[in-house]
Protein backbone atom coordinates (compact mmCIF):
# COMPACT_ATOMS: atom_id res chain seq x y z
CA UNK A 1 0.00 0.00 0.00
CA UNK A 2 1.70 3.49 -0.67
CA UNK A 3 2.31 6.06 1.57
CA UNK A 4 2.83 9.41 1.98
CA UNK A 5 5.95 10.39 0.09
CA UNK A 6 6.60 13.49 2.86
CA UNK A 7 7.09 10.16 5.28
CA UNK A 8 9.76 9.46 3.57
CA UNK A 9 11.46 12.43 2.72
CA UNK A 10 12.09 12.80 6.56
CA UNK A 11 13.56 9.40 7.28
CA UNK A 12 17.22 8.92 8.33
CA UNK A 13 18.13 7.22 5.18
CA UNK A 14 20.84 8.85 3.06
CA UNK A 15 18.70 11.12 0.32
CA UNK A 16 18.92 10.18 -3.28
CA UNK A 17 17.88 13.08 -5.40
CA UNK A 18 16.64 12.56 -9.17
CA UNK A 19 15.98 15.52 -11.50
CA UNK A 20 13.45 14.99 -14.10
CA UNK A 21 14.45 17.25 -17.56
CA UNK A 22 18.05 16.51 -16.52
CA UNK A 23 19.69 18.83 -19.70
CA UNK A 24 17.30 21.66 -19.14
CA UNK A 25 18.12 25.16 -17.56
CA UNK A 26 16.64 25.06 -14.39
CA UNK A 27 17.77 21.32 -14.08
CA UNK A 28 21.41 22.14 -14.34
CA UNK A 29 21.20 24.64 -11.63
CA UNK A 30 19.52 22.64 -9.37
CA UNK A 31 22.41 19.75 -9.87
CA UNK A 32 25.50 21.94 -9.54
CA UNK A 33 23.82 22.89 -6.15
CA UNK A 34 23.48 19.38 -5.06
CA UNK A 35 26.95 18.78 -6.13
CA UNK A 36 28.09 21.59 -4.49
CA UNK A 37 26.57 20.44 -1.20
CA UNK A 38 27.49 16.97 -1.36
CA UNK A 39 24.20 15.43 -1.88
CA UNK A 40 24.06 12.12 -4.13
CA UNK A 41 21.85 13.67 -7.56
CA UNK A 42 21.32 11.83 -10.79
CA UNK A 43 19.58 13.38 -13.20
CA UNK A 44 17.52 11.91 -16.34
CA UNK A 45 16.21 12.95 -19.98
CA UNK A 46 12.86 10.08 -19.42
CA UNK A 47 9.85 11.33 -21.35
CA UNK A 48 7.69 11.50 -18.42
CA UNK A 49 4.55 10.20 -20.34
CA UNK A 50 6.35 7.12 -20.65
CA UNK A 51 5.08 4.93 -17.44
CA UNK A 52 7.55 1.72 -18.33
CA UNK A 53 10.34 3.79 -19.15
CA UNK A 54 9.30 5.68 -16.17
CA UNK A 55 9.12 3.23 -13.59
CA UNK A 56 12.00 1.36 -14.76
CA UNK A 57 13.96 4.97 -14.12
CA UNK A 58 12.87 5.29 -10.56
CA UNK A 59 13.80 1.41 -9.98
CA UNK A 60 17.03 1.65 -11.51
CA UNK A 61 18.05 4.87 -9.50
CA UNK A 62 15.96 4.48 -6.26
CA UNK A 63 15.68 7.92 -5.31
CA UNK A 64 14.30 9.52 -2.42
CA UNK A 65 13.48 12.87 -3.98
CA UNK A 66 12.12 13.36 -7.34
CA UNK A 67 12.61 16.61 -8.74
CA UNK A 68 10.90 17.57 -11.80
CA UNK A 69 11.93 20.43 -14.09
CA UNK A 70 10.50 19.14 -17.20
CA UNK A 71 7.70 20.06 -19.55
CA UNK A 72 6.45 22.06 -22.36
CA UNK A 73 6.84 25.95 -22.13
CA UNK A 74 7.28 25.88 -26.12
CA UNK A 75 10.31 27.79 -28.69
CA UNK A 76 10.83 30.44 -28.76
CA UNK A 77 7.91 30.99 -26.54
CA UNK A 78 4.90 29.70 -25.45
CA UNK A 79 3.17 31.17 -28.56
CA UNK A 80 4.47 27.35 -30.07
CA UNK A 81 1.55 25.80 -27.92
CA UNK A 82 -1.15 27.21 -29.19
CA UNK A 83 -0.49 25.15 -32.57
CA UNK A 84 0.82 21.90 -30.82
CA UNK A 85 -1.71 21.15 -28.31
CA UNK A 86 -1.81 17.35 -28.41
CA UNK A 87 2.46 17.52 -27.48
CA UNK A 88 1.78 20.22 -24.61
CA UNK A 89 -1.04 17.85 -23.19
CA UNK A 90 1.04 14.47 -23.38
CA UNK A 91 3.97 16.43 -21.64
CA UNK A 92 2.52 19.03 -19.33
CA UNK A 93 -0.90 17.37 -17.87
CA UNK A 94 -0.44 13.02 -19.04
CA UNK A 95 3.42 13.12 -18.68
CA UNK A 96 3.27 15.34 -15.11
CA UNK A 97 0.25 13.62 -13.59
CA UNK A 98 1.95 10.27 -14.58
CA UNK A 99 5.60 10.93 -13.01
CA UNK A 100 3.76 12.38 -9.90
CA UNK A 101 1.33 8.98 -9.54
CA UNK A 102 4.84 6.73 -10.01
CA UNK A 103 6.59 8.72 -7.58
CA UNK A 104 3.47 8.52 -4.97
CA UNK A 105 3.58 4.43 -5.43
CA UNK A 106 6.82 4.21 -4.38
CA UNK A 107 7.16 6.39 -1.68
CA UNK A 108 9.24 8.87 -3.55
CA UNK A 109 8.43 12.45 -2.76
CA UNK A 110 8.09 14.55 -5.42
CA UNK A 111 8.65 18.48 -6.16
CA UNK A 112 7.53 20.46 -9.51
CA UNK A 113 8.83 22.82 -10.52
CA UNK A 114 5.29 25.02 -12.08
CA UNK A 115 4.15 28.07 -13.12
CA UNK A 116 2.66 31.55 -11.05
CA UNK A 117 1.78 32.21 -14.90
CA UNK A 118 -2.07 31.39 -14.26
CA UNK A 119 -3.01 34.60 -12.74
CA UNK A 120 -3.96 38.03 -14.24
CA UNK A 121 -4.02 41.20 -12.55
CA UNK A 122 -8.03 42.05 -11.94
CA UNK A 123 -10.07 44.71 -9.77
CA UNK A 124 -9.29 42.72 -6.22
CA UNK A 125 -5.85 42.13 -7.68
CA UNK A 126 -4.60 45.33 -9.26
CA UNK A 127 -0.78 46.24 -10.40
CA UNK A 128 0.45 47.15 -6.75
CA UNK A 129 -2.46 46.11 -4.52
CA UNK A 130 -3.58 42.85 -2.87
CA UNK A 131 -1.32 39.91 -4.71
CA UNK A 132 -2.47 36.09 -5.62
CA UNK A 133 -2.08 33.33 -2.39
CA UNK A 134 -1.57 29.94 -3.26
CA UNK A 135 -5.02 29.13 -2.61
CA UNK A 136 -6.94 31.18 -4.98
CA UNK A 137 -8.23 29.99 -8.01
CA UNK A 138 -6.44 30.65 -11.45
CA UNK A 139 -8.00 33.01 -13.44
CA UNK A 140 -5.59 33.16 -16.69
CA UNK A 141 -6.56 31.12 -19.53
CA UNK A 142 -5.10 33.45 -22.44
CA UNK A 143 -2.38 30.46 -23.18
CA UNK A 144 -2.81 27.16 -24.10
CA UNK A 145 -0.11 26.94 -22.08
CA UNK A 146 -1.56 28.39 -18.74
CA UNK A 147 -4.55 26.70 -19.42
CA UNK A 148 -2.98 23.66 -18.83
CA UNK A 149 -0.71 24.71 -16.07
CA UNK A 150 -3.73 25.78 -14.11
CA UNK A 151 -6.07 22.15 -14.57
CA UNK A 152 -2.91 20.05 -13.99
CA UNK A 153 -1.97 21.91 -10.80
CA UNK A 154 -5.19 21.37 -9.45
CA UNK A 155 -5.08 17.72 -10.13
CA UNK A 156 -1.45 17.46 -8.77
CA UNK A 157 -3.05 18.73 -5.04
CA UNK A 158 -4.64 15.45 -4.94
CA UNK A 159 -1.45 13.87 -4.26
CA UNK A 160 0.07 13.82 -0.70
CA UNK A 161 3.89 13.04 -1.54
CA UNK A 162 3.84 16.41 -3.89
CA UNK A 163 5.21 19.77 -3.44
CA UNK A 164 4.22 22.53 -6.35
CA UNK A 165 7.01 25.75 -6.76
CA UNK A 166 5.17 28.37 -8.98
CA UNK A 167 7.79 29.84 -10.64
CA UNK A 168 7.31 32.83 -13.09
CA UNK A 169 9.73 35.04 -15.14
CA UNK A 170 12.90 33.29 -13.81
CA UNK A 171 16.19 34.93 -13.99
CA UNK A 172 19.96 33.82 -13.33
CA UNK A 173 23.12 35.31 -12.70
CA UNK A 174 24.08 35.22 -16.96
CA UNK A 175 22.18 36.03 -19.94
CA UNK A 176 20.99 32.00 -20.71
CA UNK A 177 18.41 32.10 -23.54
CA UNK A 178 15.50 31.11 -21.31
CA UNK A 179 16.32 33.97 -18.56
CA UNK A 180 13.72 36.57 -18.48
CA UNK A 181 16.39 39.10 -18.52
CA UNK A 182 17.92 38.08 -21.73
CA UNK A 183 14.99 37.27 -23.56
CA UNK A 184 13.19 40.93 -22.53
CA UNK A 185 16.77 42.98 -23.45
CA UNK A 186 16.56 41.23 -26.71
CA UNK A 187 12.99 42.82 -27.86
CA UNK A 188 12.55 45.56 -29.70
CA UNK A 189 10.07 46.87 -27.58
CA UNK A 190 8.92 45.88 -23.78
CA UNK A 191 5.31 46.33 -22.12
CA UNK A 192 5.70 48.23 -19.10
CA UNK A 193 3.80 46.15 -16.24
CA UNK A 194 5.00 44.89 -12.47
CA UNK A 195 5.21 41.40 -12.44
CA UNK A 196 6.48 38.79 -9.60
CA UNK A 197 10.07 37.18 -10.82
CA UNK A 198 12.29 34.07 -9.47
CA UNK A 199 15.86 34.97 -9.06
CA UNK A 200 17.21 31.57 -9.39
CA UNK A 201 20.09 32.17 -7.11
CA UNK A 202 18.01 33.42 -4.21
CA UNK A 203 15.46 30.65 -4.74
CA UNK A 204 16.29 27.59 -6.07
CA UNK A 205 18.44 26.63 -2.58
CA UNK A 206 15.29 27.32 -0.86
CA UNK A 207 13.38 24.65 -3.26
CA UNK A 208 16.23 21.82 -1.70
CA UNK A 209 15.70 23.06 1.47
CA UNK A 210 11.60 22.35 1.09
CA UNK A 211 12.40 19.17 -0.85
CA UNK A 212 14.61 17.79 1.98
CA UNK A 213 12.55 18.72 4.79
CA UNK A 214 9.61 16.75 3.03
CA UNK A 215 7.32 20.15 2.52
CA UNK A 216 4.58 19.32 0.10
CA UNK A 217 1.51 21.58 -1.41
CA UNK A 218 1.53 24.57 -3.13
CA UNK A 219 4.49 27.64 -2.65
CA UNK A 220 3.90 31.05 -4.88
CA UNK A 221 8.48 30.27 -5.59
CA UNK A 222 8.99 34.05 -6.22
CA UNK A 223 10.78 36.82 -4.53
CA UNK A 224 8.45 38.80 -2.29
CA UNK A 225 6.90 42.22 -3.96
CA UNK A 226 7.12 43.17 -8.29
CA UNK A 227 9.03 44.72 -10.59
CA UNK A 228 8.37 46.62 -14.11
CA UNK A 229 10.40 45.71 -16.98
CA UNK A 230 11.46 49.21 -16.85
CA UNK A 231 12.92 48.67 -13.49
CA UNK A 232 14.46 45.79 -14.70
CA UNK A 233 16.23 47.26 -17.45
CA UNK A 234 17.29 50.01 -15.48
CA UNK A 235 18.95 47.97 -12.71
CA UNK A 236 20.51 46.27 -16.12
CA UNK A 237 21.87 49.30 -17.85
CA UNK A 238 23.21 50.60 -14.02
CA UNK A 239 25.03 47.24 -13.44
CA UNK A 240 25.96 45.51 -16.59
CA UNK A 241 25.54 47.40 -19.55
CA UNK A 242 25.87 51.02 -19.93
CA UNK A 243 24.85 52.24 -23.04
CA UNK A 244 21.39 49.74 -23.08
CA UNK A 245 18.77 51.14 -24.40
CA UNK A 246 15.21 50.24 -24.71
CA UNK A 247 11.71 51.35 -26.39
CA UNK A 248 8.25 50.66 -24.81
CA UNK A 249 4.25 49.64 -26.35
CA UNK A 250 1.21 49.02 -24.92
CA UNK A 251 -0.39 45.58 -23.82
CA UNK A 252 -2.73 46.35 -26.98
CA UNK A 253 0.25 46.65 -29.11
CA UNK A 254 1.91 43.86 -28.02
CA UNK A 255 -1.26 41.65 -28.59
CA UNK A 256 -0.99 42.11 -32.23
CA UNK A 257 2.56 40.71 -32.77
CA UNK A 258 1.58 37.41 -30.08
CA UNK A 259 -0.72 34.41 -30.85
CA UNK A 260 -1.47 34.03 -26.89
CA UNK A 261 -2.12 36.43 -24.25
CA UNK A 262 0.26 36.58 -21.27
CA UNK A 263 -0.04 36.26 -17.68
CA UNK A 264 0.80 39.55 -16.22
CA UNK A 265 0.52 39.47 -12.10
CA UNK A 266 1.96 39.47 -8.79
CA UNK A 267 1.64 36.14 -6.59
CA UNK A 268 1.62 36.97 -2.54
CA UNK A 269 4.96 34.75 -0.98
CA UNK A 270 4.36 35.40 2.25
CA UNK A 271 4.18 31.68 2.76
CA UNK A 272 7.28 31.05 1.77
CA UNK A 273 9.07 33.82 3.75
CA UNK A 274 7.52 32.67 6.68
CA UNK A 275 8.69 28.93 5.70
CA UNK A 276 12.20 30.28 5.14
CA UNK A 277 12.68 31.66 8.45
CA UNK A 278 12.50 28.33 10.03
CA UNK A 279 15.18 27.30 7.93
CA UNK A 280 17.39 30.95 9.44
CA UNK A 281 16.72 32.39 5.76
CA UNK A 282 15.31 35.49 4.83
CA UNK A 283 13.94 35.85 0.95
CA UNK A 284 15.17 39.12 -0.20
CA UNK A 285 12.21 41.62 -2.05
CA UNK A 286 12.55 41.38 -5.99
CA UNK A 287 14.12 45.10 -6.29
CA UNK A 288 17.12 43.59 -3.79
CA UNK A 289 17.53 40.69 -5.44
CA UNK A 290 17.76 42.05 -8.82
CA UNK A 291 20.32 44.44 -7.87
CA UNK A 292 22.66 41.84 -6.31
CA UNK A 293 21.98 39.38 -9.50
CA UNK A 294 23.47 42.30 -11.96
CA UNK A 295 25.97 43.26 -9.41
CA UNK A 296 26.98 39.28 -9.35
CA UNK A 297 26.66 39.68 -13.08
CA UNK A 298 29.07 42.46 -13.79
CA UNK A 299 31.31 40.88 -11.50
CA UNK A 300 31.46 37.76 -13.46
CA UNK A 301 31.97 40.16 -16.45
CA UNK A 302 28.89 38.84 -18.36
CA UNK A 303 28.06 41.87 -20.80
Amino acid sequence: MATNGAEGANSTSEKVFLIWGGEGWVAGHLKELLQKQGQKVFTTTVRMENREAVIAELEKIKPTHVLNCAGCTGRPNVDWCEDNKEQVIRSNVIGTLNLTDCCFLKNIHCTVFATGCIYAYDAKHPPGGEGYLEADPANFGGSYYSATKSKVEELMTTYSNCLILRLRMPVSDDLHPRSFVTKISKYDKVVNIPNSNTILHDLLPCAILLASAGDTGIYNFTNPGAISHNEVLTLFKKHVRPDFEWKNFSEAEQSKILKAGRSNCELNSDKLAKRMKDFGIEVKDVHTAYDECFQRMRAAGVK
